[in-house]
């Protein structure tokens, strides 16, 4: 069973909340993890593909959209399947994957914005329904 976090943030803004979603999938690859970022949108995920390509030049992290390389390390998408297991997912889509079992980890970023606090607390309510014991880390 995955463990379940919720990331939150103080701040209300898109583009922390995108950030934070790279430095994640960066850590996690460094530790030997794969990595599927789970984006709301496809123009989100060309979103996550340009900053990833753009992140410091000394911390590069291997990635690409899932219809151009889904074995890469860090893999950009929304309802693929992903192709590696035991992984890390870091979900911005504002619903449940319907692929939570094929990971060791699931990462829900959230900020202030209150939208997307109403649709992270349905998550985390949908996880605690299916058995999980979902927890809040303050970033």
């Amino acid at each position: 069973m995955p463990r379940i976090e919720f990331y939150v943030l103080s701040s209300n803004t898109t583009a922390e909340r995108l950030r934070a979603a790279c430095q994640l999938a960066g850590k996690a690859w460094r530790h030997g993890l794969p990595v599927f970022l789970r984006g709301s949108n496809a123009a989100q995920c060309t979103e996550l593909d340009d900053m990833l390509w753009h992140a410091r030049q000394e911390s590069f992290i291997p990635h690409a959209l899932h219809q151009d390389d889904p074995k890469s390390p860090v893999v950009i998408g929304i309802d693929e399947t992903p192709d590696a297991t035991q992984g890390v997912l870091i979900n911005l889509g504002s619903t449940l994957s319907p692929h939570i079992e094929h990971f060791s980890r699931v990462i829900e970023i959230v900020n202030q914005e209150p939208d997307l606090l109403t649709a992270c607390r349905e998550n985390f309510r949908s996880y605690r329904q299916r058995g999980y014991d979902p927890k809040r880390v303050e970033l």
